[in-house]
């Protein structure tokens, strides 16, 4: 954990800063979230630091997906609207600025793709929440970088339809 903490850290500050909806928590707490529950599931063993950081990304993904659950709870003022899910967002998370992503949103539509397409969904998620490269994401599912890019390029439309 310490080797990849600045990682996990600029990570959850990615998704931090896409959010759409205010968001309390910082950073530092969400890593130290992950951290919490992979230390209280069963111990697991790591190919490299690409597969650490995409089970991190879906535990930071559980997370953020929980919280908004709770912030949209009807005692709390029911579901915010949806909004859509901007190309260039989808094209490079990284340099999302602007209104944000609704997260249940981009949730249901990702458990929606994987019950269609399960290797599009997990790619969508080694990429967009992960932030793993198309490279890292071929290493890690055991494609071609063409096959990722193209599952990508297809799932990032079909992302974009259903949140449009």
């Amino acid at each position: 954990m310490p080797a990849v903490y600045d990682e996990l850290r600029r990570l959850a500050s990615s998704y931090l800063r896409r959010e759409r909806d205010a968001q309390s928590m910082q950073p530092t707490a969400l890593v130290h979230e992950v951290y919490l529950r992979m230390l209280r599931d069963k111990p697991m063993l790591f190919q490299d630091r690409a597969h650490f950081c995409a089970i991190a990304a879906t535990a930071m993904r559980r997370i953020l997906v929980e919280r908004a659950r709770a912030r949209h709870a009807l005692k709390r003022g029911g579901p915010a609207p949806r909004v859509t899910l901007d190309e260039s967002l989808a094209a490079d998370p990284a340099s999302a600025g602007g209104a944000g992503v609704d997260v249940l949103a981009l949730n249901q539509a990702l458990e929606r793709l994987e019950e269609m397409d399960p290797a599009r969904a997990r790619i969508v998620e080694l990429r967009y929440f992960g932030g793993l490269s198309v490279e890292e994401t071929a290493s890690e599912l055991d494609m071609s970088p063409a096959t990722v890019k193209r599952h990508w390029s297809v799932a990032r439309a079909w992302l974009a339809r259903e949140l449009g």
